[in-house]
């Protein structure tokens, strides 16, 4: 079993059984309250999979079937909201003993996108930046290990010019990622060996707060 976590977008928790399907997923929109939310959504899906929980006593049924990795969604994202649900995906797996898999945030879009549409045709994959910016990601089918196949990477463009950059390709907006969908390219990627990208978020700018500079010398 594999929990995704993700907080790029609104806050998004899901969990998949080892066939890959759905075993339970919740999530709530909105760019702030994230780490208010984060902690419910955790018992809301965990609530759903007994053997997953902490403390919980699995049946023998639910034995076969226990939490494996947990998927942590890098972004692209804004700072403060990114960073809170890859706190909560590393706190959790520590506390399990299980690895995190660092995973594309738009990768999950792109996965959801493939799965319940199989576009022929590349599309991109489109997430509010603010600040009149767009997150956007190209993609075109999958690749040999099933994983969402990005043909150009995250940039960020002004809102006013997406239509220009993109031109007749296909646009899919985005406002929320599927944290169940997170946990199966996850899965994908455990199958395959392969790491999809590094433990550091994909901000795509920095953060608004600053290290103060050091007071000036005042001369006697």
């Amino acid at each position: 079993m594999i929990l995704g976590v993700d907080t790029s977008l609104g806050s998004a928790v899901g969990l998949i059984g080892r066939d890959g399907r759905t075993v339970a997923e919740v999530s709530q929109t909105g760019h702030l309250g994230h780490a208010e939310a984060i902690g419910a959504l955790l018992e809301q899906v965990l609530a759903a999979a007994p053997s997953a929980g902490a403390g919980a006593a699995p049946t023998d049924e639910a034995a076969a079937e226990t939490l494996t990795h947990v998927a942590a969604g890098m972004g692209p994202g804004p700072f403060t909201g990114l960073r809170i649900g890859i706190a909560a995906a590393r706190a959790f797996a520590l506390g399990r003993g299980v690895p995190v898999i660092a995973v594309p945030s738009h990768h999950a879009a792109a996965l959801a996108v493939i799965e319940s549409d199989a576009p022929a045709e590349p599309f991109a994959i489109l997430t509010d930046a603010r600040r009149r910016e767009t997150a956007v990601t190209v993609y075109e089918g999958i690749d040999v290990d099933g994983i969402p196949h990005a043909v150009v990477d995250t940039v960020l463009v002004p809102q006013a010019e997406v239509d220009r950059r993109l031109g007749a390709l296909r646009r899919i907006e985005v406002t929320e990622i599927s944290g169940a969908a997170l946990a199966r390219v996850a899965r994908r990627a455990v199958a395959a060996g392969r790491t999809l990208t590094g433990s550091e978020p994909l901000y795509l700018r920095p953060p608004d707060a600053r290290v103060p500079a050091a007071p000036k010398k005042v001369g006697s």
